[in-house]
């Protein structure tokens, strides 16, 4: 299946892909350049080379050889070359955006890429990350908000865990709301944090104006580099893709993945020994429940991808994290044995119209601690501490049930306890309840609501719990159980 997929990349390559990946947009009559170019290089650190590290040019994976040298045959459709940037080593980076890649300058149909990594002063196996979910800025106005609040929560969190604690961040896409111009204020918060990003394409980011799917990312890639990719560290390897496919009309899009980026992950995969752990970090999520939660009988073709059983295919080897945004709700499933998924709650929360999202989330980002091929992680709401987990709401909040007090658990799954405690007596679990978070109700439900943003809506959340409190009930403690053991309380007078 791996020769195959290689032969029909070849094919494409060299037959099919040459207007549809030109970096400029719009219409051209010139014949596409199909020549065959030969890439080269050498990948090292202090001038020693580094064998057996990944290069690509987005069509062919090669590792090097035991001086640290490549080659590739490639082809005048390709835009850069790229490596994955191996353990133990630092991320290469300008002012915090990762250039792990060289856009090509062919002359003569030769072009050489040498990169020089510089080796950590400190072992990797424990690292941490951070994932910025859809800034998605439409205005200078909530540039400046993401500045003053997402920018400095990121900041103080980086800094609550010694300054000897490798951290790299991923922004995974809809950096910015169809506004280029502000891509320079999404950099400079980057940069404000410290640590190296890597960026996602959403679809907020892709050029509008484009005739096909390849050319909708060109600004993107000019600011950023490829849209999909891999890189390492420590035990766990990163890969990026672009999920985002555009359809050629303003504004629409589905979630897919092409078979360009299958058959590079296939070969990018076979590098990576079985049973190791994967991060995987794309826009559109593969999956949610949300088509269920609304009781639809399709699931939205814009907001899961719907050849995602071939992603599924190819990661089966191994352990595996699938992390998205975009839909601005949180949610964790496990969609296979070896995968757990995570949709994000937002930066920007309901788009920047107040302090939450859909589904009562707060704005927010996701934090994940790593120690050899483990992670944990929580969600760290922006403006509270790290234990800010969950909000509760009290008796009457539920028309229906008058007697019930109602908590919203936002990055719950099925390995989470939440537990009623009366009065420091009678413990009773929570009943897992779907519906619509209050203070969403409140602030984003109706025709005038809110105000910035009148299109916006509260969204049906599974993570909400429910439990009947007695009449004569005076307190109501809520402790909440994480999968890691970690248990959160908050107490409610009733």
């Amino acid at each position: 299946m791996l020769q195959q997929r290689r032969s029909f990349l070849k094919s494409l390559g060299l037959t099919g892909l040459g207007i549809t990946l030109q970096p400029t947009l719009g219409f051209s009559q010139a014949a596409p350049n199909l020549s065959v170019q030969r890439l080269a290089g050498r990948v090292h650190a202090g001038g020693q080379g580094l064998a057996g590290v990944a290069v690509t040019d987005g069509l062919t994976v090669t590792l090097t050889d035991s001086k640290g040298n490549y080659a590739i045959d490639s082809n005048a459709t390709t835009e850069f070359v790229h490596v994955s940037v191996p353990r133990g080593y630092a991320f290469p980076q300008e002012k915090g955006i990762a250039r792990f890649y060289r856009r090509k300058e062919v002359a003569r149909g030769r072009f050489r890429a040498d990169f020089e990594l510089v080796k950590l002063p400190q072992d990797d196996t424990k690292h941490n990350f951070i994932l910025w979910a859809d800034p998605q800025m439409i205005s200078k106005a909530d540039a400046e908000e993401f500045k003053a609040t997402a920018v400095p929560d990121t900041q103080q969190l980086i800094a609550s865990y010694g300054p000897q604690t490798l951290f790299h961040g991923i922004g995974c896409g809809d950096l910015v709301w169809d506004h280029f111009e502000l891509f320079d204020d999404y950099q400079q918060g980057v940069a404000t944090t410290g640590i190296p990003f890597f960026q996602v394409i959403g679809n907020h980011d892709m050029d509008l104006t484009a005739r096909t799917d390849e050319g909708s990312s060109a600004t993107f890639r000019q600011r950023f580099g490829p849209t999909y990719y891999s890189f390492n560290r420590g035990e766990i390897h990163y890969v990026v893709l672009d999920d985002v496919f555009f359809i050629g009309a303003a504004k629409k899009y589905i979630g897919y993945l092409t078979e360009l980026q299958l058959a590079w992950l296939e070969q990018d995969l076979a590098h990576v020994k079985p049973g190791s752990t994967i991060v995987v970090s794309l826009h559109i999520p593969p999956y949610t429940r949300q088509h269920l939660r609304d009781k639809q009988k399709e699931e939205s073709m814009g907001g899961v991808v719907s050849n995602r059983k071939e992603l599924y295919r190819l990661l089966q080897p191994f352990k595996v994290h699938i992390l998205s945004g975009h839909t601005h709700f949180n949610e964790v499933l496990q969609t296979a044995d070896n995968v757990t998924e995570h949709v994000h709650g937002t930066v920007c929360g309901a788009w920047w119209t107040g302090p939450i999202c859909t589904d009562g989330t707060p704005g927010g980002y996701g934090v994940y601690e790593v120690n050899g091929p483990e992670i944990k992680w929580y969600y760290k709401s922006i403006g509270k501490a790290r234990d800010h987990q969950f909000r509760v709401y009290p008796k009457g909040v539920l028309p229906d049930r008058p007697n019930a007090v109602l908590v919203n658990v936002w990055n719950w799954d099925p390995s989470w306890k939440v537990v009623c405690i009366e009065d420091d007596a009678r413990r009773t679990p929570m009943q897992q309840h779907t519906g619509h978070d209050p203070l969403s109700v409140q602030l984003h439900a109706g025709a005038q609501l809110p105000a910035k943003h009148k299109w916006v809506e509260p969204t049906t959340t599974e993570h909400l719990f429910v439990a009947e409190v007695g009449a004569q009930t005076r307190q109501v403690r809520i402790e909440v159980t994480d999968r890691f053991g970690q248990v959160y309380t908050d107490t409610l007078t009733a």
